[in-house]
């Protein structure tokens, strides 16, 4: 099914019809809009009306509640941004924070955990879960599920036979240096696309395509890091052969 079109700059829409857009539920609309994470709707009569800007705030609120922002820092968040943003701010904003692969994180129990793993779990399988990645221990028997690939990439690595501490070790290697690129990357993208758009006082006709740009600049990004880290095994295989 197709996403539905965003609304015009002139669409308004009631809260029933906000929530359809957004699969916001109303009561949670009513408790965003009573903790001031939206605006006032406009009134015709006695009906609030709902436009553009409030349906990308909206959008801004869920994108931040699903990377796993608090209440509070969503608000803390919102409060930063200028009084007057209007959509367009706000999808820039989005843009910026909407991952830049798929998370499915969630927090189930251990039966859960079992259940999605296809067998029971000993004590020592679940640190080597933890350990590779594929989840987070939190109180009690409660697990936090980093989605359903990275848990059998860890199972399949438990099963293989090596030490675990072997796939322990790779994991930290992979996440040290990738945070690294990381922060590299977004240092660069600070100082040469975010920070000269402060500086030309943020032109509004530069927003949109600055989010087009985002959009499509992460998944080039995580293809191109994937394809050069191939490259760059290969290279290494292909140098310590000839030594």
């Amino acid at each position: 099914m197709a996403a539905p079109s965003p609304p015009d700059q002139g669409e308004l829409l009631t809260i029933d019809q906000l929530a359809d857009r957004t699969g916001i539920t109303v009561r949670n609309i009513r408790y965003y809009s009573g903790r001031g994470l939206l605006p006032p709707p406009q009134l015709r009569g006695r009906t609030g009306l709902y436009g553009p800007d409030h349906l990308a705030r909206l959008e801004l609120v869920s994108e931040l509640s699903a990377l796993g922002f608090t209440l509070s820092a969503i608000e803390g968040h919102l409060e930063r941004l200028p009084a007057d943003a209007g959509h367009e701010t706000l999808a820039l904003q989005r843009a910026l924070l909407t991952p830049w692969v798929p998370e499915e994180i969630e927090e189930v129990d251990r039966a859960e955990l079992e259940r999605r793993a296809g067998r029971t779990l000993s004590a020592d399988d679940l640190d080597a879960l933890q350990s590779l990645g594929a989840v987070t221990h939190l109180d009690g028997d409660r697990v936090q599920l980093h989605g359903s690939a990275p848990l059998s990439s860890a199972l399949a690595a438990i099963d293989s036979g090596l030490p675990s501490d072997v796939w322990r070790r790779a994991h930290e290697l992979i996440e040290k240096h990738t945070t690294a690129l990381a922060d590299d990357l977004m240092a660069m993208f600070q100082a040469e696309v975010l920070q000269p758009y402060r500086d030309r006082g943020r032109p509004p006709e530069e927003r949109h395509r600055l989010a087009t740009a985002l959009s499509q600049l992460k998944p080039v990004t995580v293809l191109g890091v994937v394809t050069a880290f191939g490259r760059a095994v290969n290279r290494t295989i292909r140098e310590r052969i000839s030594d």
